[in-house]
């Protein structure tokens, strides 16, 4: 068959192979990785610096935990798809305000999508709100303000364009045993998760869940090592005929037998945290990192999904870079999830499979301050009465979270502790002379003290020199005096 078109003759195949071709690259241009860009840092880097670092690595999709102008703006015309965030904090509010929520959306998603070209799909409605330890603080408020936001994006013309969501953690479902098929959503939350499910069904919108295998061998153990990554570990569950020989699979598949349950066997799933940390913990490593991090990459590169749901998995890495001002309740180890450090630079190579075979590319531009350390005076007396407060104020007002048992400084002397505590305030408080002044006990030097895999680290510059509000948990202090205890034992 043949058409004219503008006065020429085109053969309709020719078309139809076009048209396949053309659909075939809006598909593979919204199946790259995603990853979640975190800010709760002491020192940013520049939001056009992380945008140019997502392009430079393939990077088609970001998982934002707010809507921070600054961003979307850095984020116009990029071509990368974005999740706008809505803490937990702001629920209550558009819960109980539907003008509240209208006045959101227009600010933060209309706003940025009519004038300033920038890609939003979804709207992240809070953050793992059922959490057990939260208590039920927001089980009331969750599902209200989903339909204020639903609403307010359809009275501005972008449901169909623009999903809500709730990023969800894997522990709003479980198994009454190992297999996947005895999965059901946790008994006291299944009515609301239940309308939550239908609400998400009735809008098209998707089902989001944060999986961290990282965390079952974290609270466990004895749970076996290798079920955590992808080398096929055995003997593998078997369940309804399925094999399963690694937690993603098991854990995914028990959130899709729990929907399947009670009729929403086909809702979309992302799966919306998945990584890896390297310091903090005797499990948090570069080499663990790697090796989860590159499986999982090979994995999803391949399309091949999981046993319940074959085909290709919608995903977000966790996270780009890290941040060294988290809360460190769950553990040591939230500031370390980074694929790359504070400063932009990659911590091991990683293939992401986005056509970029030398792994990971720095960030660009990136100035350091200068070259030098706060340490321990090698004339300083350890049995002062002054180490402990010392010690204990910088473990509060920086991150320590690298010393301890199994960590990267893990194997530095008592002396050694104390020179990372005094550098890690000092270079949180941008080398200021008054940040090196522990009493008889400090010393500024040019010699770089980084010890085997321990790496005094030097801060980066950045625009403004204040610390960005540091919130520091009872958790960190208290890990801070359990620290000196055991400093002043060895003394």
């Amino acid at each position: 068959m043949e058409v004219f078109m503008g006065g020429e003759k085109f053969n309709m195949r020719v078309i139809v192979v076009v048209i396949l071709f053309f659909n075939m690259f809006l598909v593979c241009s919204v199946s790259g990785i995603g990853v979640n860009w975190g800010t709760q840092c002491t020192h940013l880097l520049s939001p056009n610096t992380v945008v140019k670092m997502l392009k430079d690595n393939g990077i088609q999709k970001v998982k934002l935990f707010d809507a921070d102008p600054n961003i979307l703006d850095a984020l116009k015309k990029s071509g990368i798809q974005v999740m706008v965030g809505i803490p937990n904090d702001m629920l209550y509010t558009l819960a109980n305000s539907l003008p509240a929520a209208e006045k959101w959306v227009s600010k933060n998603v209309s706003a940025h999508v009519s004038s300033g070209g920038v890609d939003i799909r979804y709207v992240a409605v809070g953050n793992e709100p059922f959490l057990s330890t939260y208590n039920g603080t927001f089980e009331a408020t969750t599902l209200p303000a989903l339909q204020n936001i639903q609403a307010a994006l359809t009275k501005a013309g972008l449901s169909s364009r623009v999903k809500v969501t709730v990023p969800l953690n894997a522990d709003v479902y479980l198994s009454s045993s190992q297999k996947p098929s005895d999965g059901d959503f946790r008994p006291d939350i299944t009515n609301v998760m239940l309308e939550i499910v239908k609400f998400l069904s009735d809008n098209g919108a998707p089902f989001t869940v944060n999986i961290y295998p990282f965390i079952s061998l974290y609270l466990d153990p004895s749970f076996p090592a290798d079920y955590a990554f992808f080398n096929g570990y055995q003997p593998a569950i078997v369940d309804n005929g399925k094999s399963y020989d690694n937690v993603l699979d098991a854990n995914h598949d028990t959130l899709v037998w729990a929907l399947q349950k009670h009729g929403f066997g086909n809702l979309p799933i992302i799966v919306g945290e998945i990584g890896w940390p390297t310091d903090g913990d005797r499990n948090a490593n570069l080499p663990n990192a790697q090796r989860f991090n590159q499986g999982f990459m090979a994995r999803y590169v391949s399309g091949k999904g999981t046993p319940m749901r074959p085909g290709p998995l919608d995903a977000y890495l966790f996270s780009f870079i890290d941040e060294d001002n988290k809360s460190i309740q769950p553990g040591n180890f939230e500031r370390h999830w980074g694929l790359f450090y504070l400063d932009g630079q990659p911590k091991y190579n990683l293939n992401l499979g986005t056509g970029r075979a030398n792994g990971l590319i720095a960030a660009s531009g990136v100035d350091h301050l200068e070259k030098k350390w706060c340490v321990l005076k090698p004339s300083a007396n350890l049995n002062s009465d002054q180490v402990a407060p010392s010690v204990a104020y910088a473990c509060q007002n920086a991150d320590c979270t690298s010393l301890g048992y199994g960590t990267s400084c893990g194997n530095l002397d008592v002396k050694g502790n104390i020179s990372y505590a005094f550098n890690s305030y000092y270079q949180v408080n941008d080398q200021m002379d008054s940040a090196c002044k522990f009493p008889g006990l400090s010393m500024i030097t040019d010699k770089d003290p980084s010890f085997g895999t321990c790496k005094f680290r030097i801060m980066i510059q950045t625009d403004s020199a204040e610390l960005n509000g540091m919130v520091w948990s009872t958790t960190a202090l208290s890990l801070a005096l359990v620290f000196l205890l055991l400093c002043n034992v060895s003394l």
